[in-house]
This record gives structure tokens, sequence and C-alpha cells, in this order.
């Protein structure tokens, strides 16, 4: 489950993005309930989350392109220090009382900015640091990481919010990012598991596109990452809007549903780096049971009950997320990784721009369970589509067979003869020469 940890530089690494990851998670939860406060509506939380996004869906292949031809860990020492700032410019202006809805507005698409970089600089260094053999156990350690932080930041950033106000949160962020940058300098360069640069040129995006577009394994991950990204994880509005309008209660009750998810969220991400395969039908089965836990959380008129389906959503969420972030890193050339996978967090991440102010108006227009409602029926019709692809793409049909004894429902080959595996795994990486290590589409 930790192998990844044996690597010294990953292991510096994971320990930087702890602290930094925990600042993370109080100024989300202070940022969305100041907008809260300052404008009392869901759209302006919906706007703020968006603006923060808008730079990825904007410029997010083109960070990848950066990611691809530089050196990634001066990127990430960059990234790092302006996200640290943009925290504690949030921090003075809050503490000072001169805050306004316009400030929050400018510095969340500063952050959005600065992320189009980090994201893809950072995913792909994490392969740098592990190399091909260890990429899916550090993506499900990254995930476990940033998901610990949210069972400690939330519930910080609650207390600090009732007690003295938000700007501590902001502040206390500001300086985490002291963390990855310090272990970004000590990493010893010598060890690290380098691609070649990507030479400048023409056409590297329209490339970039070609080739996610000519690859069923990455092309139909991606879509479903996007409509997932885009209308079932806006839970800053869809959580404030419950905990303020459904169930009348307080920060610290936002901040409650948040770590009972972020319990759900560790728990996945765990299970997920304990699996040395990706498989394409997990990741839809993930996405179809997320989508369906959502929709009964919009329906239950019962705080208790909501609360406990938040661990549940958390879970099949980060199994969706990291098996297809793993699938696609692991599908995708070397040289390709950094652009595959700014396209991959530009329609998970970028989508928010869209999917945010159409939730939270909808959310603001006929209540909370209603958006909540929208969002998962979404991500489950969606990931029914996508699971339908994926194995028209390999060849297989879907059967229903209401025999007893007999599976009633399995997918098999479209022409006669012997039943595929039913557990197709990812190639492991095929050695020092192949060319690309790939999930087969059927898997």
């Amino acid at each position: 489950m930790f192998s990844s940890l044996r690597i010294r530089n990953y292991r510096l690494f994971a320990m930087g993005q702890a602290v930094s990851n925990t600042g993370t998670w109080m100024q989300r939860i202070a940022q969305d309930w100041l907008v809260l406060s300052l404008t009392g509506s869901a759209t302006a939380v919906g706007i703020t989350t968006a603006l923060q996004f808008l730079p990825m869906l904007l410029f997010g292949l083109y960070g990848g392109l950066i990611a691809d031809r530089c050196d990634k860990r001066r990127l990430l020492l960059a990234t790092q220090s302006v996200m640290g700032l943009t925290g504690l410019a949030l921090a003075v202006l809050t503490l000072s009382g001169h805050v306004h809805i316009a400030h929050v507005y400018v510095l969340a698409f500063v952050l959005g900015l600065a992320t189009v970089v980090d994201n893809p600089a950072r995913q792909t260094f994490v392969s740098e640091m592990v190399g091909p053999a260890q990429i899916r156990n550090a993506v499900s350690l990254n995930s476990a990481n940033f998901q610990s932080a949210r069972l400690v930041g939330p519930a910080v950033a609650g207390v600090l919010i009732a007690a003295v106000g938000s700007g501590w949160a902001f502040l206390f962020n500001g300086l985490s990012f002291i963390a990855p940058v310090a272990s970004l300098l000590l990493v010893r360069t010598g060890e690290l598991h380098r691609t070649e640069r990507v030479p400048r040129c023409k056409g590297q995006l329209r490339e970039g596109l070609s080739y996610v577009r000519s690859h069923p394994e990455l092309m139909w991950p991606i879509v479903l990452v996007g409509f997932v990204g885009t209308f079932g994880f806006n839970f800053p509005i869809w959580l404030t809007a419950f905990t303020d309008r459904v169930f009348q209660e307080g920060a610290g009750t936002y901040g409650l549903l948040n770590t009972l998810m972020a319990v759900g969220s560790v728990a996945g991400a765990l299970l997920s780096a304990r699996r040395g395969t990706s498989r394409m039908r997990l990741m839809a089965g993930a996405a179809l049971l997320f989508g369906v836990l959502e929709v009964l959380a919009a329906l239950t008129p019962s705080f208790w009950l909501f609360a406990a389906l938040m661990a549940p959503i958390g879970i099949m969420g980060l199994t969706f997320n990291v098996t297809a972030n793993s699938s696609v890193q692991l599908a995708s050339d070397p040289a390709m990784r950094g652009r595959v996978m700014s396209l991959y967090m530009m329609v998970f991440m970028g989508g928010t721009p869209i999917g945010g102010p159409i939730m939270g108006w909808i959310t603001d227009t006929f209540g909370a369970r209603v958006g909540f409602l929208s969002g998962g029926v979404v991500s489950a019709v969606v990931a029914v589509g996508v699971g339908l692809a994926l194995a028209r793409a390999g060849g297989l049909r879907l059967r229903f067979d209401m025999r007893r004894g007999h599976r009633h429902l399995r997918f098999v080959p479209r022409e006669s003869g012997p039943e595929p595996d039913t557990g197709p795994k990812s190639a492991a990486p095929a050695g020092p020469g192949s060319e690309r290590e790939r999930v087969p589409s059927a898997a």
C-alpha cells in the first residue's frame, strides 16, 4: 500500500504536500464561508469556484505543453511560491478588514493561473520521482495525502472561523507552502527518472489532441472525467446550501460534512493504492455509484443520513478519480504525458467554470436538493454511456442472461468465440525500449 514511500525523493515530496494540502483545505472552507458571508448567495460561491478553475479551461493545454518542455522541479518551485503568496494576500485583506468580494474573485483567478502549470507539472513529476512501476501506487497515495489533509483542514478551519474569523485560515495556508518548496529544494535530481524534454516546434497542441482522439483508452476516460468533474463535483455549492438553508446550521457543520466526505475519500484512495491494476470497468462502475449516491443524498430528509452518505460518496469519488488518473498516465507515451494530463486536468477542473455557475443557479432557483440531484443524475447517466462506449471500442457487447446460476449481466465478445477474460489488467511497463505503456481499452 505504501511502496512508493520507500523512494526518498517521493517521501520528501509527500511530506511537503501533506502540510500544504492541510492549508489548502483550510482556505477552501474559509473562502467558501467568507463568500457566503459577504454575499449570501450560492451563485457567488459558484462564481468564485469558477474563476479559480477558469484559467484551466482557457489555458490548460498550454500548461501541459510547458510541462513537457521544461524542468518540472523548477516549474513547481515557481508555481508553489505563487500559490502561497495568494493565500498571504487574502489573509492580509481579511485580517485588516478591507476584504471585498472583488478581491476574492481576483485572487481566485490568480491562483487558477498558477494551477494551470502546477497540475500537469506535479502529475508528471511524480512519475519522474517513482518511475513507471510505481505510478499507480504514487497516484493513489497522492490522493490519500490530499484527502487526509481534508480530515484536518476543514475541522481546524471551522474552529478558526467560529473563534477568530477566516483570515487566520488564509494565513496558515500561505505559510504552509514553505514545506513543499523546501522539499523540492531537497530533491536529489540524480535519482529522478527523467523523460526527454519535448523540443519547441509548431503544431504540438494539435498533436496532443490528435493523439488522445486516436486512442479510445485515453479519450473515453477523459470524456467521463469531464462530465463528472463539471457537474458532479460541485460540493462547495451544495454543502454550503444544505448546511445554511436545508439544515440551518453554521460553519462547524459545514466543516463536519467535508470531514466525513474526506474519511471516505481517504479510504477510497488507500484501497486504490492496494490494487496493482487499473480497470476501465472499475472506473465506470465507481462513477455510476458516485452519481447514484448523490441522488440518494439529495433526496434524504434526515441530516444524519445525509451526513452518513458523505463517506461512501467520498469513497466512490476517489476510486473513480484515482482509477481514471492512473489509467490515463499509464496509457500515455511519456513524451505526450504532460499534454495528456493537462487535457485530463483541464476537463476535470476546467469544467468547473461551466458547471459551477449552472449548479449554483439551479441551487438558488430550485433549491439545494434539486441542485444536488441534477449533478448525481448527470454523473450516473454519462458513466453508463462511457462504459458502453469503452466496451464497444474493445469489441465487447452487453449480454443479459436470466437463467438461474448464470451471471445476469456481463460483457461478451461481439463475435462468437471464447468469452473474454473477466479481469483484464493494466499493461505492465514493457521495458526501457517500449514506446508506450497502454491499458487495454476493453479492461
